[in-house]
């Protein structure tokens, strides 16, 4: 059996499925929908999420608390963290200031397990649910010093790479089948009894 990693950029997900008006399919059971991407002969060996923690928006905090939770019961994967970090812009005609928040490290953190687990031998085959441009340096180095391996891009909603277009063995879209059919239990308990309910905005 070819051994399959999948490795999740959530926020190039989420926002995929958010700006093609798929909001009702946010509450995805990952490792689902990983298996669903596998083709005969492949054995899923891990389902990797990356993604940060937001902040600011309570009722974004609120929402992703709750899924972040409902993967962890549901269990299946590894979630990596990187984190949002604070910035001040200032408009350069009337000097006024005002803090955003951006996402930093979850294409590093994805880049360097996707390395080291080339360099360990874990897969035969990666396969990378992204269309983030900043990836191609490391599919490059695996192409380059791991020739039997394979890299392929899953590429979500409403998103594309040229770049990664160019340098996968393979690529495809994610489309509404898979997603409709990749979706959490309406309510997650958790070990304490707790139930974890998909959000009504997501419904």
């Amino acid at each position: 059996m070819e051994r399959v990693i999948v490795y999740i950029d959530g926020f190039n997900l989420y926002f995929g499925i958010c700006d093609k008006g798929w909001r009702r399919y946010l509450w995805l059971d990952l490792p689902a929908l990983a298996t669903r991407l596998l083709t005969p002969g492949q054995q899923l060996v891990a389902t990797k999420y990356f993604t940060a923690r937001v902040r600011a928006d309570p009722g974004k905090i609120r929402r992703q608390s709750t899924y972040l939770q409902a993967l962890e019961a549901r269990g299946g994967l590894t979630i990596h963290y990187g984190r949002y970090q604070e910035r001040t812009k200032q408009c350069h005609s009337c000097h006024a200031a005002w803090t955003e928040y951006e996402e930093k490290m979850s294409d590093v953190r994805l880049a360097s397990e996707l390395l080291r687990d080339a360099y360990s031998d874990r897969y035969d085959s990666a396969l990378i649910v992204s269309a983030d441009a900043d990836l191609q340096p490391p599919i490059e180095m695996i192409r380059l010093d791991h020739p039997l391996k394979r890299v392929v891009a899953a590429f979500p909603p409403a998103r594309d790479s040229y770049h990664l277009r160019g340098i996968a063995h393979e690529y495809f879209r994610l489309g509404r089948a898979r997603l409709s059919k990749s979706q959490l239990p309406p309510a997650i308990k958790k070990a304490d009894g707790f139930l974890l309910r998909r959000p009504v905005e997501w419904q």
